[in-house]
């Protein structure tokens, strides 16, 4: 397959003309932000408080920011840009939106998704719910540039794009989950402007799918007509219609099934109501999950959850997961004084609408026991001003029962640690917990926004893992002040890893480690004996001092048992350099090519 598709000269060629610009911060101010709707954006009522002795009741009205339609619906498209107008740029704002769509068949529909917003169907399959049109994400807010394209998503659907291919040009924090396109997809923006994702799990997309200008891409268990084209990190693991492996040219890294796999829950309509269907777990899983109808996994009511507003505090929280009770996260934002206590096998906490969970004083945000079987799936943590030890917790310290048959899950979770403004943070994201499953995250020290400096927003560590027996598939952590992955479980596995490191190091000596220039990427522990990972980017941009040479993007001991698959480094225009790819293995970067430098398997 052609690097570079002929309809297009500059595709496939994200980095020419970088020179001194950054791939996102440095690359101009955003357009002005639309008004916001004053009826859109009310926020929910804050719950009265409860009585102590007074049970908390399940079930309930979504609130005002979950809009649901059925096919009589009027107005649906006028809805739909208006939630647009308010949410294309507001990358950094505090609106939140669901739009649930329950099954049947919608005409000539175009939905335009913009920050902190999320499409589904309310179908057990995604072909219940069809429409005839588009649900789409451009870059035209941002001249083009499709790199901040973060936070939104789209499940559970069937399209039948109104020109054959649908467009989703999206970085990180974007999935693309149980989506069944009777058509082609495109993952760039309008005129193949820079792109940086992404994430497709669980999905029929029956024509090809054109990445063009996007520099990595991740997609999970799903079937595909056709791949046309790589730039830097493109992974597959249980695809079929993939590409063969190639790496490094063509950048493909291919595995034919994913080891262990389980669906991201997701709300439905039943007979009675609606419930929350929690996919069953696969091994080795390949294609989708519900291609014969019925997907395999069981169901709660609603009346199961309790369904939080934002103004429900952490006290409330915790009082609803202690009376057995799931918790479902409708849209908005939720300050907590304290963590949310996960200690049930088998509790869901489940977010709507990037629900956004800030801890106050310093606390952590979410702490799951040692149980089996919590599925986190759809919300985003986003730091407080007074610096976090840790943001989410699965297990505590010195966690070590097994939970092969049953595994916690982190679906759609992401971190962010400023942006929106001062955020700090020790330790991201800690998995203590054995056998956990972390399917697609973002955990990232922002380079831009409100409250973003060297030591504004410190944070340390992004995701760091001490449980044996972990698997990370879709693996994105940019930013941090020191190490970025930290892993000193055994057996552990990651398939697709993209990171940046911190663009604003102000010299050589604050990423000063010992005797070592630089602080990896992603670091394997000096004891770890048993480790393997495929598909790894870490890329460089230090456009403070440009002069910094970062030793290696990856560190690990030098064992038979620790083992690396399709690895690059990548000095963005120059900005800073690579001597090694891993330990004191592979070339170094090479000047202001932007060019990887790459290792097909170490050792």
């Amino acid at each position: 397959m052609p690097a570079v598709p002929p309809q297009s000269p500059d595709a496939g060629r994200p980095a020419a003309g970088r020179r001194a610009l950054g791939r996102r911060t440095v690359l101009g101010a955003a357009a002005a932000s639309v008004p916001a709707l004053a009826a859109l954006s009310t926020p929910a009522a804050a719950a009265a408080p409860a009585r102590a002795s007074r049970p908390l009741r399940g079930g309930g009205d979504l609130g005002p920011n979950v809009l649901v339609f059925d096919p009589s619906t009027p107005g649906i498209q006028d809805r739909l840009d208006a939630v647009f107008a308010e949410q294309e740029s507001a990358q950094f704002g505090t609106g939140r939106y669901a739009l649930l769509f329950k099954p049947g068949t919608y005409q000539g529909l175009t939905a335009r998704l913009g920050f902190y917003t999320s499409i589904a169907g309310l179908g057990l399959s995604p072909d219940d719910t069809t429409i005839n049109g588009d649900v789409t994400v451009d870059a035209g807010w941002f001249g083009g540039n499709a790199t901040q394209n973060f936070w939104r998503s789209a499940e559970n659907l069937a399209l039948v794009p109104a020109d054959g291919t649908n467009r989703w040009a999206v970085a990180q924090a974007a999935p693309f989950r149980r989506m069944h396109v009777r058509g082609g997809l495109n993952l760039a923006p309008s005129g193949y402007g820079w792109a940086s994702g992404g994430y497709i799990a669980d999905s029929r997309i029956e024509g090809q799918v054109g990445p063009y200008s996007q520099q990595q891409w991740y997609t999970r268990d799903s079937a595909i007509g056709s791949w046309l084209n790589g730039v830097w990190n493109m992974v597959f693991s249980g695809v079929e219609g993939a590409p063969a492996q190639g790496f490094p040219n063509p950048p493909y890294t291919t595995l034919q099934t994913t080891p262990v796999s389980r669906e991201k829950p997701f709300l439905y309509v039943g007979r009675d109501g609606y419930r929350v269907f929690l996919p069953a777990l696969r091994r080795n899983a390949r294609g989708v999950s519900w291609g014969n109808g019925t997907p395999r996994g069981t169901s709660l009511p609603l009346s199961r959850f309790y369904v939080a507003r934002p103004g429900d505090d952490a006290a409330t929280l915790n009082r609803a997961l202690a009376q057995g009770l799931h918790l479902l996260l409708t849209p908005g934002i939720y300050r907590l004084d304290r963590p949310i206590r996960v200690n049930r096998p088998d509790t869901v906490v489940l977010g709507l609408g990037y629900a956004t969970l800030i801890p106050d004083h310093g606390a952590t945000a979410l702490k799951v026991a040692d149980v089996d079987g919590v599925r986190l799936a759809g919300f985003l943590i986003d730091a407080g001003p007074v610096t976090s030890d840790t943001l989410l917790e699965v297990g505590p310290k010195g966690a070590h029962r097994d939970h092969s048959a049953n595994p916690t899950t982190v679906q759609d979770v992401f971190v962010r640690i400023g942006g929106a403004g001062p955020g700090r943070a020790t330790t991201s994201m800690v998995i203590n917990s054995r056998h956990t499953i972390v399917d697609h995250t973002w955990v990232w020290r922002a380079d831009h926004g409100e409250g973003v400096g060297w030591d504004t927003n410190r944070a340390d560590y992004g995701v760091v893992v001490h449980g044996d027996d972990v698997l990370c598939t879709g693996l994105f952590v940019e930013h941090f002040n020191k190490y970025d992955v930290q892993w000193y479980g055994e057996r552990g596995r990651t398939i697709f890893f993209q990171n940046e490191k911190a663009y604003d190091a102000p010299n050589q000596a604050a990423i000063q480690n010992g005797a070592v220039n630089g602080y990896a990427a992603y670091k394997v522990g000096d004891h770890v004996r048993t480790h393997e990972a495929w598909g790894l980017g870490s890329y460089c941009f230090y456009n403070v001092d440009p002069t910094i040479v970062q030793h290696h993007g990856f560190a690990a001991p030098e064992r038979p048992g620790v083992k690396f698959h399709d690895l690059l480094v990548i000095s963005l225009g120059g900005q800073g350099q690579y001597a090694h790819v891993i330990n004191d293995t592979g070339a170094p970067t090479s000047g202001t090519s932007t060019v990887p430098s790459t290792v097909v398997s170490y050792p």
